[in-house]
């Protein structure tokens, strides 16, 4: 069996090895000749898998180990009869970690403002739902928007009352330009005007979310304090952008070592269903100890004194700040910085809580 695999998938050799010879590819550039003989594919989000990319090839299963699907075209994989597999829910707590830490780290008096600070999070699905319930262990008041489910414990809202009540706004939906909900630049301009002009925006779902002009023209007006993991044009980022933002990095809010390690999990599983293999292989023996500083503390306390430990955001926005060259972000630098990026570890890992 020939499988190819993107280069960046975390323990590839561990999972797959023993199925065939593995093929590792950037990615971004992989081709139709990568993949014309090889029987399954694994991916991330860089890929897009289409017609012209499967068409004549002998695949069988696709797998990517990501939340998202927009980078698959499930309908022509579905026509050549090929088995596809997603990695839902892999990094969601990856991510909701992200999310408050890029929160403390603007504003560190956040965590002791209990109810008084509020938390709108659009989208709750498993990032969303995952970030509520950590939340609200710091004791925040959270609001959600979700017309597709519904949570018990959590409060919906309206999408307008979300913008207007949050002092800060975080997105975790996928991205989609049909249906009764699309989510291609629900944050525009109009959103924006909505919103409190001191409230915080951060976006770590998927970059055409927002509209990249509407909110230069707010950070402009308003001077808010924006986080972006995700880009409109990415991996085509505008110097313009970067220096507007408050902190940006390049794509990882999902990059921990559990959550990259959980991906290639659920991949794996779904490719064994497929092939009629037996699925005995887990990710937690791979994964090494680290320190625990967490062990008998309280959560408040911990965040304060071992959150630049634990995960250091201002790393990730210097770094990426680097790659500027000629008014733009470096395509090949930007991809550079993902490929070698340092999986941090979720806070269980450090004895910490999780969902």
């Amino acid at each position: 069996m020939k499988i190819v695999a993107d280069e960046n998938l975390a323990f590839t050799e561990y999972f797959f090895s023993e199925f065939g010879d593995i093929l590792q590819v950037a990615g971004r550039t992989l081709t139709h000749a990568d993949v014309k003989d090889a029987n399954a594919l694994l991916v991330r989000s860089v890929t897009k898998v289409n017609e012209q990319l499967i068409q004549g090839t002998e695949l069988k299963f696709v797998g990517s180990a990501t939340i998202g699907t927009d980078h698959l075209d499930i309908s022509s994989i579905e026509k050549h009869h090929i088995t596809w597999s997603n990695a839902a829910g892999c990094n969601a707590q990856a991510v909701a970690e992200y999310v408050i830490t890029a929160l403390l780290k603007l504003n560190p008096e956040l965590i002791d403002r209990n109810e008084q600070f509020t938390l709108g999070i659009v989208g709750l699905g498993n990032v969303g739902s995952r970030l509520a319930y950590m939340a609200g262990l710091l004791g925040w008041n959270v609001i959600g928007y979700d017309p597709l489910v519904r949570h018990e414990n959590i409060q919906q809202v309206e999408f307008e009352t979300l913008l207007e009540q949050s002092d800060a706004v975080t997105t975790h939906v996928p991205l989609t330009e049909t249906g009764c909900y699309p989510t291609f630049h629900l944050i525009n301009k109009e959103a924006l005007s909505k919103m409190k002009t001191e409230a915080i925006l951060i976006n770590s779902a998927r970059g055409a979310v927002v509209s990249e002009s509407a909110l230069i023209a707010d950070i402009e007006k308003n001077n808010r304090k924006v986080v972006l993991d995700v880009f409109e044009h990415e991996p085509e980022i505008s110097e313009k952008l970067i220096d507007l933002v408050s902190i940006a990095t390049p794509h990882i809010a999902g990059y921990s070592l559990e959550g990259k390690a959980r991906g290639t999990q659920m991949i794996y599983d779904a490719f064994c269903r497929t092939f009629d293999f037996n699925a005995d292989k887990k990710f937690e023996t791979q994964l090494p100890l680290c320190n625990q500083y967490f062990d008998k503390q309280d959560l408040k306390y911990t965040l304060k004194k071992y959150l630049i430990d634990i995960y250091d955001i201002s790393r990730d926005d210097k770094n990426l700040r680097a790659c500027l060259k000629d008014g733009k972000i470096d395509q090949k630098a930007f991809d550079y910085l993902r490929k070698t990026y340092p999986l941090r570890r979720e806070w269980a890992a450090h004895g910490g809580p999780k969902a």
